[in-house]
């Protein structure tokens, strides 16, 4: 199952997704994506790792700012331990979809905070080469085929960044336009979809408006 949880900052959708995790499981994997560049990151990367600690629920906290493709393979048992040990495997050759029946019945459940921050990972780390958009989107795509084979469910939290004003700088611009593809292309395969504004989640899919 794949659950979107998605709003704008400080909306509350972390703290939704959390939740929603406790009520449906006994025990988690966390997938923080976030690097700390400066040291404002820093303190809040401390934070976030000292409410995980002192929440009374069974957090197995993973820090993966790049290879969530690997990492989901590596849960679900589905692909060598080497094929995630590479860290630049996805950027030279990428890995082919596992099209195998999992080992076992179900994954543990996974929440992956957040994927707009893995975006700009990738961005930043590929974008400046030639082609670099296409490659963008080439990863999306396979993020995105790794989270709808596995098989467990995953609650995925991502930031909605096209509501405000047009950035002014073309990067942010692109930045902006991917995250856009890449939470469309989400929240198509995702059997939930919340949107949370003001701490409010509302589930979208069930819905949804069909032409």
């Amino acid at each position: 199952m794949i659950v979107m949880v998605t709003g704008g900052a400080r909306s509350g959708k972390s703290s939704f997704a959390e939740r929603w995790c406790m009520k449906h499981a006994d025990r988690a994997y966390y997938i923080a994506t976030a690097q700390a560049y400066d040291t404002e990151m820093e303190r809040r990367i401390a934070l976030h790792r000292q409410d995980r600690a002192s929440a009374d629920y069974a957090w197995e906290t993973i820090e993966e700012p790049l290879q969530l493709r690997g990492l989901l393979r590596k849960l679900s048992d589905t692909v060598p331990a080497e094929v995630y040990s590479n860290p630049v495997a996805a950027y030279t050759e990428p890995i082919a979809v596992y099209t195998e029946e999992p080992e076992v019945s179900a994954a543990p459940v996974v929440l992956i905070d957040c994927l707009t921050l893995w975006l700009s990972n990738v961005l930043l780390a590929i974008g400046e080469q030639a082609d670099g958009e296409a490659k963008v989107i080439r990863e999306i795509d396979l993020l995105l085929e790794a989270v709808a084979s596995y098989s467990g469910t995953i609650v995925i939290v991502t930031n909605e960044v096209g509501s405000g004003i047009v950035p002014a700088y073309p990067l942010g611009r692109l930045y902006r336009d991917l995250a856009g593809v890449m939470n469309r292309r989400l929240a198509a395969i995702a059997e939930q979809v919340f949107l949370v504004t003001a701490g409010i989640p509302i589930e979208l899919k069930s819905r949804e408006y069909k032409l």
